[in-house]
Protein backbone atom coordinates (compact mmCIF):
# COMPACT_ATOMS: atom_id res chain seq x y z
CA UNK A 1 0.00 0.00 0.00
CA UNK A 2 1.26 3.45 -0.88
CA UNK A 3 1.85 5.81 2.15
CA UNK A 4 -0.12 9.02 1.59
CA UNK A 5 2.01 11.93 1.83
CA UNK A 6 -1.03 14.59 1.13
CA UNK A 7 -1.61 15.64 4.90
CA UNK A 8 -4.90 16.44 6.32
CA UNK A 9 -3.75 19.51 8.14
CA UNK A 10 -0.76 21.92 7.71
CA UNK A 11 2.08 20.70 8.58
CA UNK A 12 4.11 23.40 11.90
CA UNK A 13 6.56 25.68 10.69
CA UNK A 14 9.92 26.21 12.48
CA UNK A 15 8.13 28.38 14.77
CA UNK A 16 5.00 26.93 15.42
CA UNK A 17 7.04 23.66 16.57
CA UNK A 18 9.37 25.66 18.83
CA UNK A 19 6.27 27.92 20.44
CA UNK A 20 4.34 24.38 21.70
CA UNK A 21 6.75 24.21 25.04
CA UNK A 22 7.48 20.23 24.32
CA UNK A 23 11.31 20.94 25.23
CA UNK A 24 13.79 18.21 23.53
CA UNK A 25 16.87 19.69 23.94
CA UNK A 26 17.68 21.63 26.82
CA UNK A 27 18.14 24.90 25.73
CA UNK A 28 21.85 25.52 28.20
CA UNK A 29 23.30 28.75 26.46
CA UNK A 30 22.68 32.08 24.73
CA UNK A 31 22.85 30.18 21.68
CA UNK A 32 20.42 27.12 21.91
CA UNK A 33 20.32 24.12 19.34
CA UNK A 34 17.42 24.86 16.97
CA UNK A 35 15.30 22.18 18.27
CA UNK A 36 15.64 23.27 22.41
CA UNK A 37 12.06 23.17 22.52
CA UNK A 38 9.74 21.70 20.17
CA UNK A 39 6.56 19.34 19.81
CA UNK A 40 3.54 18.35 18.51
CA UNK A 41 1.26 15.88 18.16
CA UNK A 42 -2.01 14.31 17.17
CA UNK A 43 -3.17 10.82 16.28
CA UNK A 44 -4.12 11.44 12.81
CA UNK A 45 -6.49 9.15 11.00
CA UNK A 46 -4.95 6.31 8.85
CA UNK A 47 -6.67 4.00 6.96
CA UNK A 48 -6.36 0.90 9.53
CA UNK A 49 -8.49 1.88 12.34
CA UNK A 50 -8.29 1.15 16.28
CA UNK A 51 -5.85 1.23 18.90
CA UNK A 52 -2.93 -0.01 20.58
CA UNK A 53 -5.21 -1.13 23.68
CA UNK A 54 -4.35 -0.66 27.06
CA UNK A 55 -3.45 -4.19 28.11
CA UNK A 56 -1.13 -4.49 25.56
CA UNK A 57 0.60 -1.94 26.16
CA UNK A 58 1.99 -2.82 29.45
CA UNK A 59 3.26 -6.27 27.85
CA UNK A 60 5.52 -4.21 25.21
CA UNK A 61 6.82 -1.38 27.19
CA UNK A 62 10.24 -0.84 28.95
CA UNK A 63 9.98 -0.76 32.65
CA UNK A 64 11.01 2.95 34.41
CA UNK A 65 14.13 3.49 36.08
CA UNK A 66 14.48 7.03 36.62
CA UNK A 67 18.54 8.19 37.16
CA UNK A 68 19.48 11.30 39.25
CA UNK A 69 23.26 12.01 38.03
CA UNK A 70 22.89 15.71 38.65
CA UNK A 71 20.78 17.11 41.42
CA UNK A 72 18.36 19.76 39.78
CA UNK A 73 18.00 23.17 41.70
CA UNK A 74 13.91 22.93 40.76
CA UNK A 75 13.52 18.98 41.68
CA UNK A 76 10.29 17.44 40.05
CA UNK A 77 6.90 16.89 41.05
CA UNK A 78 5.05 14.43 39.49
CA UNK A 79 6.82 14.27 36.29
CA UNK A 80 7.32 18.02 36.03
CA UNK A 81 10.82 18.88 34.11
CA UNK A 82 13.37 19.27 36.73
CA UNK A 83 15.32 23.09 36.75
CA UNK A 84 18.67 23.64 36.39
CA UNK A 85 20.75 27.57 36.69
CA UNK A 86 24.13 25.80 36.51
CA UNK A 87 26.17 22.96 34.62
CA UNK A 88 27.81 20.75 36.88
CA UNK A 89 31.90 20.48 37.29
CA UNK A 90 32.80 18.06 36.35
CA UNK A 91 30.19 16.92 33.98
CA UNK A 92 28.70 13.32 34.97
CA UNK A 93 29.92 10.00 32.73
CA UNK A 94 26.35 8.56 32.14
CA UNK A 95 27.76 6.16 29.24
CA UNK A 96 30.82 3.88 30.27
CA UNK A 97 32.19 2.49 27.16
CA UNK A 98 32.14 2.91 23.37
CA UNK A 99 28.61 1.76 22.80
CA UNK A 100 29.28 1.18 19.06
CA UNK A 101 30.93 -1.62 16.99
CA UNK A 102 32.01 0.24 13.86
CA UNK A 103 28.72 -0.15 11.65
CA UNK A 104 27.44 2.30 8.96
CA UNK A 105 23.65 3.81 9.47
CA UNK A 106 21.89 6.16 7.36
CA UNK A 107 19.54 8.50 9.49
CA UNK A 108 17.13 10.22 8.11
CA UNK A 109 15.27 13.53 10.12
CA UNK A 110 13.84 16.76 10.02
CA UNK A 111 15.86 19.78 10.08
CA UNK A 112 14.21 23.15 10.82
CA UNK A 113 17.25 25.22 9.98
CA UNK A 114 20.25 25.31 7.44
CA UNK A 115 21.71 21.71 6.57
CA UNK A 116 25.22 21.58 7.72
CA UNK A 117 27.93 19.95 5.70
CA UNK A 118 28.21 15.71 5.85
CA UNK A 119 31.26 14.49 7.48
CA UNK A 120 32.17 17.90 9.17
CA UNK A 121 33.79 17.94 12.49
CA UNK A 122 31.26 17.55 14.82
CA UNK A 123 29.44 14.59 12.98
CA UNK A 124 32.73 13.09 13.23
CA UNK A 125 33.39 13.73 16.81
CA UNK A 126 29.84 12.47 17.73
CA UNK A 127 30.71 9.47 15.22
CA UNK A 128 34.02 8.71 17.12
CA UNK A 129 32.41 9.29 20.86
CA UNK A 130 29.46 6.00 19.88
CA UNK A 131 31.65 4.35 17.78
CA UNK A 132 29.60 3.91 14.50
CA UNK A 133 29.57 6.14 11.59
CA UNK A 134 25.98 7.84 11.09
CA UNK A 135 25.30 9.39 8.14
CA UNK A 136 22.48 12.05 9.00
CA UNK A 137 20.44 12.78 5.66
CA UNK A 138 18.18 15.93 6.95
CA UNK A 139 15.00 16.61 5.46
CA UNK A 140 13.65 20.44 5.20
CA UNK A 141 10.91 19.95 8.76
CA UNK A 142 8.25 22.34 6.49
CA UNK A 143 8.09 20.25 3.87
CA UNK A 144 9.09 16.89 5.52
CA UNK A 145 5.44 15.02 5.03
CA UNK A 146 5.99 15.01 1.16
CA UNK A 147 9.47 13.27 1.95
CA UNK A 148 8.11 10.83 4.23
CA UNK A 149 5.44 9.54 1.63
CA UNK A 150 8.15 8.98 -1.26
CA UNK A 151 10.40 7.63 0.94
CA UNK A 152 7.73 5.23 2.69
CA UNK A 153 6.17 4.20 -0.76
CA UNK A 154 9.28 2.72 -1.81
CA UNK A 155 11.74 -0.07 -0.72
CA UNK A 156 15.54 2.27 -0.20
CA UNK A 157 14.44 2.66 3.50
CA UNK A 158 16.70 4.24 5.88
CA UNK A 159 18.29 2.63 8.81
CA UNK A 160 16.94 5.06 10.80
CA UNK A 161 13.84 7.55 10.03
CA UNK A 162 12.48 10.15 11.91
CA UNK A 163 8.47 10.94 11.96
CA UNK A 164 7.06 13.53 14.29
CA UNK A 165 3.65 12.65 15.19
CA UNK A 166 1.84 15.34 13.03
CA UNK A 167 3.19 13.72 10.14
CA UNK A 168 1.17 10.22 10.35
CA UNK A 169 -1.41 10.96 8.05
CA UNK A 170 -3.01 8.85 5.40
CA UNK A 171 -1.58 5.44 5.08
CA UNK A 172 1.82 6.45 7.06
CA UNK A 173 0.48 4.52 10.10
CA UNK A 174 0.27 1.58 8.16
CA UNK A 175 3.97 2.00 6.75
CA UNK A 176 5.88 2.02 10.00
CA UNK A 177 3.42 -0.95 11.03
CA UNK A 178 5.13 -2.97 7.73
CA UNK A 179 8.70 -1.39 7.37
CA UNK A 180 10.16 -0.28 10.98
CA UNK A 181 11.26 -3.20 13.62
CA UNK A 182 9.71 -4.58 16.53
CA UNK A 183 11.72 -3.39 19.40
CA UNK A 184 9.71 -5.05 21.68
CA UNK A 185 12.30 -8.08 22.13
CA UNK A 186 15.10 -5.65 23.27
CA UNK A 187 13.48 -3.03 25.58
CA UNK A 188 10.19 -4.22 27.17
CA UNK A 189 10.19 -4.84 30.88
CA UNK A 190 13.54 -4.97 32.79
CA UNK A 191 15.16 -5.79 28.96
CA UNK A 192 15.67 -1.75 28.94
CA UNK A 193 17.93 -1.40 32.01
CA UNK A 194 20.89 -2.86 29.95
CA UNK A 195 20.65 1.05 28.28
CA UNK A 196 20.09 3.10 31.69
CA UNK A 197 19.38 6.13 29.95
CA UNK A 198 16.73 4.24 27.70
CA UNK A 199 15.41 3.40 31.26
CA UNK A 200 15.15 6.82 32.28
CA UNK A 201 12.91 8.09 29.45
CA UNK A 202 8.73 7.82 31.26
CA UNK A 203 6.74 5.08 30.68
CA UNK A 204 3.85 7.58 28.90
CA UNK A 205 5.95 8.14 26.38
CA UNK A 206 6.84 4.61 25.71
CA UNK A 207 3.46 3.78 25.71
CA UNK A 208 2.86 6.29 22.65
CA UNK A 209 5.71 4.45 21.08
CA UNK A 210 3.63 1.56 20.32
CA UNK A 211 2.26 0.98 16.84
CA UNK A 212 0.30 -1.87 15.87
CA UNK A 213 1.04 -3.97 19.20
CA UNK A 214 4.57 -3.55 19.20
CA UNK A 215 7.14 -1.05 20.33
CA UNK A 216 8.63 0.53 17.35
CA UNK A 217 9.49 3.96 18.38
CA UNK A 218 12.01 5.63 20.43
CA UNK A 219 10.43 8.48 21.78
CA UNK A 220 11.02 12.39 21.87
CA UNK A 221 9.40 12.94 25.53
CA UNK A 222 7.58 16.00 26.25
CA UNK A 223 6.57 18.32 28.68
CA UNK A 224 3.35 17.34 31.24
CA UNK A 225 1.64 20.69 30.65
CA UNK A 226 3.11 22.66 27.44
CA UNK A 227 0.64 26.04 27.51
CA UNK A 228 0.35 28.67 29.63
CA UNK A 229 -1.07 32.19 30.48
CA UNK A 230 1.86 34.58 30.62
CA UNK A 231 1.07 38.07 32.13
CA UNK A 232 3.52 40.80 32.41
CA UNK A 233 4.73 41.49 35.78
CA UNK A 234 6.56 44.36 34.77
CA UNK A 235 3.37 46.47 33.21
CA UNK A 236 1.29 45.38 36.87
CA UNK A 237 3.59 46.22 39.41
CA UNK A 238 2.19 44.89 42.38
CA UNK A 239 -1.45 44.49 40.80
CA UNK A 240 -3.16 41.25 41.84
CA UNK A 241 -3.00 38.89 39.29
CA UNK A 242 -6.42 36.48 39.10
CA UNK A 243 -6.93 33.63 40.78
CA UNK A 244 -10.72 32.80 39.40
CA UNK A 245 -13.07 33.53 36.66
CA UNK A 246 -14.21 36.76 38.10
CA UNK A 247 -10.70 37.82 38.80
CA UNK A 248 -9.76 37.81 34.98
CA UNK A 249 -12.86 40.10 34.39
CA UNK A 250 -12.15 42.64 36.87
CA UNK A 251 -8.19 42.59 35.64
CA UNK A 252 -9.65 43.04 32.28
CA UNK A 253 -11.07 45.81 32.98
CA UNK A 254 -8.43 47.17 34.84
CA UNK A 255 -6.11 47.14 32.26
CA UNK A 256 -7.88 47.39 29.10
CA UNK A 257 -7.51 51.24 28.16
CA UNK A 258 -7.96 51.37 23.79
CA UNK A 259 -7.12 54.81 23.66
CA UNK A 260 -3.54 53.88 24.79
CA UNK A 261 -4.03 50.79 22.18
CA UNK A 262 -4.09 48.64 25.45
CA UNK A 263 -6.29 45.72 26.16
CA UNK A 264 -5.59 43.44 28.46
CA UNK A 265 -6.12 40.01 26.92
CA UNK A 266 -5.25 38.35 23.46
CA UNK A 267 -7.34 35.46 22.91
CA UNK A 268 -6.85 33.25 26.24
CA UNK A 269 -9.39 30.42 24.42
CA UNK A 270 -6.52 27.71 24.88
CA UNK A 271 -6.40 28.57 28.62
CA UNK A 272 -9.78 29.29 28.96
CA UNK A 273 -10.71 26.01 28.24
CA UNK A 274 -8.04 24.60 31.47
CA UNK A 275 -9.72 26.88 33.70
CA UNK A 276 -13.02 25.26 33.29
CA UNK A 277 -11.39 21.92 33.44
CA UNK A 278 -12.16 20.66 29.37
CA UNK A 279 -10.36 18.10 27.94
CA UNK A 280 -7.73 18.27 25.14
CA UNK A 281 -9.01 17.19 21.66
CA UNK A 282 -8.96 14.10 19.79
CA UNK A 283 -8.61 11.25 20.82
CA UNK A 284 -8.86 12.57 24.50
CA UNK A 285 -11.77 14.37 24.00
CA UNK A 286 -13.92 11.82 25.96
CA UNK A 287 -14.87 11.27 29.93
CA UNK A 288 -16.69 8.82 31.58
CA UNK A 289 -19.81 10.23 33.54
CA UNK A 290 -21.80 7.09 35.23
CA UNK A 291 -20.68 4.51 33.39
CA UNK A 292 -21.06 6.71 29.97
CA UNK A 293 -18.75 7.91 27.78
CA UNK A 294 -19.64 11.61 27.26
CA UNK A 295 -17.68 14.57 24.85
CA UNK A 296 -16.74 17.55 25.39
CA UNK A 297 -18.83 19.23 23.48
CA UNK A 298 -21.53 18.05 25.69
CA UNK A 299 -20.68 18.89 29.13
CA UNK A 300 -22.16 21.86 30.89
CA UNK A 301 -18.22 23.23 31.34
CA UNK A 302 -17.80 23.18 27.39
CA UNK A 303 -20.98 26.25 27.78
CA UNK A 304 -19.28 27.48 30.77
CA UNK A 305 -15.88 28.40 29.05
CA UNK A 306 -17.84 29.82 26.13
CA UNK A 307 -20.23 31.64 27.90
CA UNK A 308 -17.13 33.44 29.93
CA UNK A 309 -15.07 33.91 27.11
CA UNK A 310 -17.85 36.03 24.96
CA UNK A 311 -17.90 37.93 28.37
CA UNK A 312 -14.18 38.99 27.87
CA UNK A 313 -15.34 39.76 24.24
CA UNK A 314 -18.47 41.78 24.82
CA UNK A 315 -16.26 43.66 28.18
CA UNK A 316 -14.33 45.04 25.10
CA UNK A 317 -10.99 43.49 26.89
CA UNK A 318 -10.01 41.46 23.96
CA UNK A 319 -7.08 42.80 21.70
CA UNK A 320 -9.04 43.72 17.90
CA UNK A 321 -6.47 41.74 15.92
CA UNK A 322 -6.79 38.63 18.38
CA UNK A 323 -10.12 38.51 17.52
CA UNK A 324 -9.51 39.05 13.46
CA UNK A 325 -7.24 35.83 13.97
CA UNK A 326 -4.24 37.43 13.48
CA UNK A 327 -2.73 34.82 16.07
CA UNK A 328 0.89 35.24 13.88
CA UNK A 329 1.17 38.63 15.40
CA UNK A 330 0.38 37.61 19.47
CA UNK A 331 3.76 37.57 20.78
CA UNK A 332 4.17 41.21 19.38
CA UNK A 333 1.40 42.26 20.74
CA UNK A 334 2.79 40.89 23.92
CA UNK A 335 6.19 42.27 24.22
CA UNK A 336 4.81 45.69 22.85
CA UNK A 337 3.11 46.00 25.46
CA UNK A 338 -0.04 46.21 23.79
CA UNK A 339 -1.74 43.17 25.76
CA UNK A 340 -0.66 42.53 29.24
CA UNK A 341 -1.89 39.00 28.90
CA UNK A 342 -1.62 36.21 26.43
CA UNK A 343 -1.58 32.24 26.10
CA UNK A 344 1.16 30.54 24.84
CA UNK A 345 3.60 27.13 24.38
CA UNK A 346 6.21 27.41 27.05
CA UNK A 347 8.70 26.43 24.61
CA UNK A 348 8.80 30.33 23.59
CA UNK A 349 9.26 31.42 26.85
CA UNK A 350 13.30 31.75 26.84
CA UNK A 351 13.35 33.02 23.30
CA UNK A 352 11.03 35.71 24.17
CA UNK A 353 13.04 36.50 27.43
CA UNK A 354 16.75 36.69 25.92
CA UNK A 355 15.27 38.53 22.78
CA UNK A 356 13.92 41.41 25.31
CA UNK A 357 16.55 41.33 27.52
CA UNK A 358 18.70 43.86 25.21
CA UNK A 359 15.08 45.54 23.59
CA UNK A 360 13.35 46.50 26.99
CA UNK A 361 15.82 45.40 29.95
CA UNK A 362 12.37 45.97 32.50
CA UNK A 363 10.44 43.03 30.26
CA UNK A 364 9.34 40.51 33.02
CA UNK A 365 6.87 38.23 31.88
CA UNK A 366 5.51 35.04 34.01
CA UNK A 367 3.30 32.57 33.93
CA UNK A 368 0.04 32.37 35.84
CA UNK A 369 -0.58 29.61 37.96
CA UNK A 370 -4.31 28.01 36.91
CA UNK A 371 -7.26 28.30 38.90
CA UNK A 372 -10.45 26.68 38.44
CA UNK A 373 -12.97 29.11 37.12
CA UNK A 374 -14.49 29.55 40.43
CA UNK A 375 -11.09 29.92 42.19
CA UNK A 376 -10.76 26.43 43.58
CA UNK A 377 -8.14 23.98 42.21
CA UNK A 378 -7.64 23.57 38.99
CA UNK A 379 -8.10 20.72 36.63
CA UNK A 380 -5.46 20.33 34.68
CA UNK A 381 -5.46 17.25 31.64
CA UNK A 382 -1.64 16.06 30.38
CA UNK A 383 -0.61 15.92 27.13
CA UNK A 384 0.35 13.40 24.99
CA UNK A 385 4.03 11.78 26.15
CA UNK A 386 6.06 12.32 22.96
CA UNK A 387 5.52 14.22 19.83
CA UNK A 388 8.54 12.81 17.79
CA UNK A 389 9.81 9.22 17.05
CA UNK A 390 12.70 7.62 15.65
CA UNK A 391 12.46 4.14 14.15
CA UNK A 392 14.58 1.52 13.06
CA UNK A 393 14.23 -0.32 9.68
CA UNK A 394 13.25 -4.44 9.53
CA UNK A 395 15.64 -4.75 7.30
CA UNK A 396 18.59 -4.03 10.42
CA UNK A 397 20.17 -7.85 11.48
CA UNK A 398 19.41 -8.20 15.13
CA UNK A 399 23.16 -7.31 15.88
CA UNK A 400 23.13 -3.77 14.14
CA UNK A 401 19.79 -3.00 16.03
CA UNK A 402 21.32 -4.01 19.19
CA UNK A 403 24.41 -1.65 18.47
CA UNK A 404 22.04 1.62 17.48
CA UNK A 405 19.88 0.81 20.70
CA UNK A 406 23.63 1.13 22.66
CA UNK A 407 24.33 4.24 20.49
CA UNK A 408 20.47 5.69 21.17
CA UNK A 409 21.36 4.86 25.00
CA UNK A 410 24.16 7.43 24.59
CA UNK A 411 22.18 10.14 22.60
CA UNK A 412 19.46 9.73 25.38
CA UNK A 413 22.20 10.82 28.21
CA UNK A 414 20.56 14.03 30.40
CA UNK A 415 21.54 17.11 30.68
CA UNK A 416 25.17 17.71 33.24
CA UNK A 417 26.57 14.56 31.77
CA UNK A 418 29.78 14.46 29.11
CA UNK A 419 27.53 12.74 26.51
CA UNK A 420 24.61 15.59 26.32
CA UNK A 421 27.55 18.44 25.93
CA UNK A 422 28.88 16.94 23.38
CA UNK A 423 25.56 15.60 21.04
CA UNK A 424 24.17 18.91 21.65
CA UNK A 425 26.69 21.39 21.69
CA UNK A 426 29.99 19.49 20.20
CA UNK A 427 33.46 19.74 20.81
CA UNK A 428 34.50 22.56 23.80
CA UNK A 429 36.48 24.97 21.94
CA UNK A 430 35.77 24.72 18.64
CA UNK A 431 32.19 24.07 18.58
CA UNK A 432 31.50 26.13 22.02
CA UNK A 433 33.18 28.00 24.77
CA UNK A 434 32.12 28.65 28.52
CA UNK A 435 31.48 31.70 29.67
CA UNK A 436 29.99 31.84 33.36
CA UNK A 437 29.38 28.89 33.36
CA UNK A 438 27.24 28.67 30.09
CA UNK A 439 27.81 27.33 26.91
CA UNK A 440 27.92 29.32 23.94
CA UNK A 441 28.13 28.15 20.60
CA UNK A 442 31.53 29.71 18.21
CA UNK A 443 30.39 30.15 15.04
CA UNK A 444 32.06 27.15 14.13
CA UNK A 445 29.74 25.57 16.28
CA UNK A 446 26.41 27.85 15.07
CA UNK A 447 27.25 25.69 11.32
CA UNK A 448 27.84 22.29 12.96
CA UNK A 449 25.96 21.65 15.86
CA UNK A 450 23.47 23.71 16.87
CA UNK A 451 21.46 22.34 13.38
CA UNK A 452 20.16 19.51 15.81
CA UNK A 453 20.19 16.42 14.31
CA UNK A 454 21.74 13.98 16.72
CA UNK A 455 19.24 14.60 19.31
CA UNK A 456 16.49 12.70 17.49
CA UNK A 457 18.31 9.68 17.97
CA UNK A 458 16.67 9.82 20.98
CA UNK A 459 16.37 12.34 23.71
CA UNK A 460 16.37 12.77 27.74
CA UNK A 461 13.48 13.40 29.84
CA UNK A 462 12.63 16.98 29.40
CA UNK A 463 14.78 19.24 31.53
CA UNK A 464 14.69 22.79 32.10
CA UNK A 465 18.28 23.78 32.00
CA UNK A 466 19.37 27.78 31.46
CA UNK A 467 22.83 28.29 33.28
CA UNK A 468 22.85 31.88 31.22
CA UNK A 469 18.94 32.67 32.75
CA UNK A 470 19.28 30.92 36.38
CA UNK A 471 16.11 32.79 37.76
CA UNK A 472 14.11 31.99 34.15
CA UNK A 473 14.97 28.45 35.08
CA UNK A 474 13.66 28.69 38.34
CA UNK A 475 10.62 30.33 37.31
CA UNK A 476 9.49 27.83 34.66
CA UNK A 477 10.40 24.70 36.30
CA UNK A 478 8.33 25.96 39.90
CA UNK A 479 5.52 27.40 37.92
CA UNK A 480 5.63 23.56 36.18
CA UNK A 481 6.44 21.71 39.83
CA UNK A 482 3.28 24.27 40.81
CA UNK A 483 1.26 23.26 37.96
CA UNK A 484 2.08 18.84 38.02
CA UNK A 485 0.22 18.14 41.36
CA UNK A 486 -3.34 19.07 39.23
CA UNK A 487 -2.54 17.41 36.30
CA UNK A 488 -4.65 14.25 35.38
CA UNK A 489 -4.11 11.89 32.57
CA UNK A 490 -6.88 11.39 29.93
CA UNK A 491 -9.33 8.37 29.01
CA UNK A 492 -6.93 7.60 26.55
CA UNK A 493 -3.64 8.63 27.42
CA UNK A 494 -0.33 7.31 25.95
CA UNK A 495 -2.62 5.16 23.29
CA UNK A 496 -2.34 5.38 19.61
CA UNK A 497 -6.11 6.10 18.75
CA UNK A 498 -6.81 5.90 15.15
CA UNK A 499 -10.32 7.03 14.41
CA UNK A 500 -11.88 5.77 11.76
CA UNK A 501 -11.36 8.09 8.70
CA UNK A 502 -15.40 8.80 8.28
CA UNK A 503 -15.45 10.15 11.25
CA UNK A 504 -12.91 12.86 10.24
CA UNK A 505 -14.53 16.27 9.74
CA UNK A 506 -17.42 15.37 12.56
CA UNK A 507 -15.68 17.54 15.01
CA UNK A 508 -14.62 20.52 12.22
CA UNK A 509 -17.81 22.48 12.62
CA UNK A 510 -16.86 23.57 16.29
CA UNK A 511 -14.09 25.15 15.90
CA UNK A 512 -15.59 27.92 13.92
CA UNK A 513 -19.03 27.71 16.11
CA UNK A 514 -16.69 28.66 19.17
CA UNK A 515 -14.83 31.50 17.61
CA UNK A 516 -18.42 32.99 16.23
CA UNK A 517 -19.75 32.56 19.77
CA UNK A 518 -16.81 33.71 21.64
CA UNK A 519 -17.04 37.04 19.22
CA UNK A 520 -20.48 37.87 19.62
CA UNK A 521 -21.86 36.63 16.38
CA UNK A 522 -23.84 33.25 17.69
CA UNK A 523 -24.84 32.50 20.93
CA UNK A 524 -24.12 30.12 23.51
CA UNK A 525 -27.65 28.03 23.19
CA UNK A 526 -26.68 27.51 19.61
CA UNK A 527 -23.90 24.97 20.37
CA UNK A 528 -27.23 22.57 21.41
CA UNK A 529 -28.29 22.28 17.60
CA UNK A 530 -24.59 21.76 16.53
CA UNK A 531 -24.31 18.52 18.97
CA UNK A 532 -27.51 17.13 17.71
CA UNK A 533 -26.11 17.31 14.38
CA UNK A 534 -22.78 15.95 15.75
CA UNK A 535 -24.71 12.85 17.40
CA UNK A 536 -27.01 12.23 13.92
CA UNK A 537 -24.10 12.75 11.77
CA UNK A 538 -21.96 10.17 13.22
CA UNK A 539 -21.20 11.43 16.76
CA UNK A 540 -23.10 8.78 18.89
CA UNK A 541 -21.47 5.71 16.51
CA UNK A 542 -17.89 7.70 17.53
CA UNK A 543 -19.00 6.79 21.01
CA UNK A 544 -19.96 3.38 20.44
CA UNK A 545 -16.34 2.84 18.70
CA UNK A 546 -14.60 4.29 21.65
CA UNK A 547 -17.01 2.31 24.18
CA UNK A 548 -16.04 -0.82 22.29
CA UNK A 549 -12.41 0.17 22.78
CA UNK A 550 -12.71 0.95 26.39
CA UNK A 551 -14.93 -2.29 27.07
CA UNK A 552 -12.41 -4.36 25.50
CA UNK A 553 -9.12 -3.29 26.44
CA UNK A 554 -9.08 -0.61 29.25
CA UNK A 555 -7.93 3.05 29.51
CA UNK A 556 -4.54 4.27 29.15
CA UNK A 557 -4.57 5.94 32.56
Amino acid sequence: MTPNSSPSTTAPSRRSFLATGAVAAVAVAGGVPLLAACGGSGSGAGSKEGTTTGKALKKVVPSYAPLNLVQPDVPGVNGSSPGFTKLPDPLVVSVKSVPGKGSEFRVMTPLWGTVPKKNNPYYSAVNKAVGAKLNFDPQDGNTYQDKIGAVLAGSDIPDVMTIPGWNMQGQIRNAITAKFADLSPYLAGDAVKKYPNLANIPTGAWQYSVFGGKLRGLPMPTPVIGNAIFYRKDLIGSGAVPASADDLLAFGKEYTAPKKKVWAFDDLWTCIQKIFGLLPDAPHYWQLENGKLVHKIETKEYREALAFARKLHDGGYVHPDAEANKDADAKIRFTSGHVVMYNDGTGGWKGMVTEQASANPKFDMQALDFFSHDGGEPLLWQDDPAGIFTFLSKKLSKEKIEEFLAIADYAAAPFGTEEFMLTNYGVKGTHYTIKDGSPTYTPQGVEEAQPSTFLFVASPPTSIAYPDQPQLAKDYAGWMARQAPHIKKPLFFGMQVVEPQRYASLYTPFDDLQKDIRRGRKKVSDIDDAVNTWKKSGGDKLRDWYQDILDKNGSGN
